[in-house]
């Protein structure tokens, strides 16, 4: 079992940045790929960006491709979202994920119920 702990939401204006961290314990990070997801009420859950199980690649939703930046620290057990140029529509609760033990080393998977471990999420506000 892996307990993630997000942290770094919060209210940020129109083409600001924040900086989401997402800390690790208890189980196989390491070994598993790893994302950040986003919803707001009555959505589902979106893909936002992923890194492979090695770290070697990295992966977007064609809406964050170019401002959001996703890096995995496997000594840390911990994964960053670096978020620029930040729009309104990018408001939403934001959830780290660890990925089930059947992808490959270099796959990212993009759906939902392909991570089996969840944090509790982070409110990011973007005001226009």
């Amino acid at each position: 079992q892996v307990r993630l702990v997000e942290s770094g939401g919060g209210l940020v204006e129109t083409g600001g940045s924040l900086r989401l961290s997402c800390s690790a314990s208890g189980g196989p990070f390491e070994s598993r790929a790893v994302a950040w997801f986003r919803q707001v009420p009555g959505k589902d859950r979106m893909f936002v960006g992923g890194q492979s199980r090695g770290g070697g690649n990295k992966d977007y939703s064609e809406s964050t491709k170019g401002r959001f930046t996703i890096t995995r620290n496997n000594a840390k057990n911990t994964v960053d979202l670096e978020m620029n140029s930040l729009k309104p529509e990018d408001t939403a609760v934001y959830y780290c994920a660890v990925a089930r033990p059947t992808f490959g080393t270099g796959h990212i998977p993009r759906q939902r119920s392909q991570y089996e471990w969840w944090g509790q999420g982070t409110q990011v506000t973007v005001s226009s």
